[in-house]
């Protein structure tokens, strides 16, 4: 069965194809990371406006990189939520039109179900090694989620606060650094020293959940106290190996309680070297398998979409043409 996913979520337009739920096909993104950077953000309006300009010109590179015509699709996956409501709503009315065109099913897919089915991208053999563990960690998302089969996981800890990749954008702001903010601290920390600086850990007694407020108002006090004494780069690197290490620990904390061998990491975030260092180092020491995808699968892409979508297919009815969008929806949990 050949899928091809459309994601719109935020400031990506992005379309891929992938056969059989791990054969990548094609996988386009058109960013607009530097149209957003004159205003330190995405804007939700001028992303919307993007993705409408975007949307066709993407699917059909999509379409003549797999070498495929419309006719030859069988399935269409769509991001429906969470994520701007605008831009959402350009990928559904795309998909929707489409399934109509095509009479082909359509399935709407959580975005973070798409990171999670990022993993199996990159490993295919996943699907037999369950349970497995998953930290999705991303701009607007900070999850740990178990996996026991493809229709069975559910949500173990979870942000109170800021997500991972928010705590970083709103540190890049902090100090000076341009957006896209993520990975603008991270360069800049790989020069630093991160002991020079060190910044709090937020630790939530015995649960999995995470907290990444403290930090992000740690950095603010600091910078504002020290008055330009301390090197940027070691600033960085201390506000970024704080979040690194919070992170970690608490995946740690998830692998000890639960005893599962087999964790995934995924999402924006898990591009980040130094997280992928400090994973790496941590699953060794506890006999753990790590998956990481590539980088081009960390970020928000289509490809994933259409991985879970195509998962989603072979267990569920099509989605009738009404289904709904929303900006905010929590992660569904016992369904794919």
């Amino acid at each position: 069965m050949i899928v091809l996913g459309i994601e719109t979520s935020c400031d990506e337009t992005s379309a891929g194809i992938v056969r059989g739920g791990f054969q990548v096909l094609s996988n386009v993104v058109a960013s607009q990371a530097n149209l957003h950077a004159r205003y330190g953000g995405v804007v939700p309006e001028v992303a919307s406006r993007k993705h409408l300009e975007c949307m066709l010109p993407v699917m059909l590179e999509a379409l003549e990189t797999a070498g495929l015509t419309w006719r030859e699709l069988d399935g269409l996956a769509v991001t429906n939520r969470p994520g701007l409501l605008g831009a959402l709503l350009v990928g559904v009315s795309a998909a929707k039109a489409l399934a109509y065109a095509l009479n082909i099913p359509v399935t709407p897919v959580h975005h973070l179900k798409g990171h999670l089915y990022s993993t199996f991208l990159a490993a295919p053999d996943l699907t037999d090694q369950f349970p497995l563990l998953a930290l999705i960690v991303s701009g607007g998302h900070t999850q740990i989620i178990r996996m026991d089969h493809h229709c069975d996981y559910r949500l173990l800890g979870t942000t109170r606060d800021d997500a991972a990749g928010e705590a970083f954008d709103k540190g890049a702001r902090l100090l000076g650094l341009p957006y896209p903010g993520g990975p603008e601290v991270a360069a800049l920390a790989s020069q630093g020293d991160p002991s020079a600086v060190p910044m709090p850990r937020s630790y939530l007694g015995d649960t999995l959940d995470f907290s990444f407020s403290g930090v992000k108002t740690a950095l603010r006090t600091f910078i504002s106290r020290d008055k330009g004494q301390t090197r940027l780069a070691d600033i960085a690197a201390g506000y970024q190996e704080a979040i690194v290490v919070m992170l970690t620990r608490t995946l740690h904390r998830a692998i000890q309680q639960t005893g599962i061998k087999t964790v995934c990491v995924c999402g924006g975030v898990a591009a980040n070297s130094r997280l992928q260092e400090a994973m790496k180092a941590m699953t060794e020491k506890e006999g753990c398998r790590l998956v990481i995808p590539d980088s081009r699968l960390c970020t928000d892409n289509a490809a994933m979409i259409a991985a879970a979508g195509w998962y989603r297919l072979q267990h569920t009815a099509p989605a009738p043409l009404s289904f709904d969008t929303l900006a905010v929806s929590p992660l569904a949990l016992a369904t794919i």
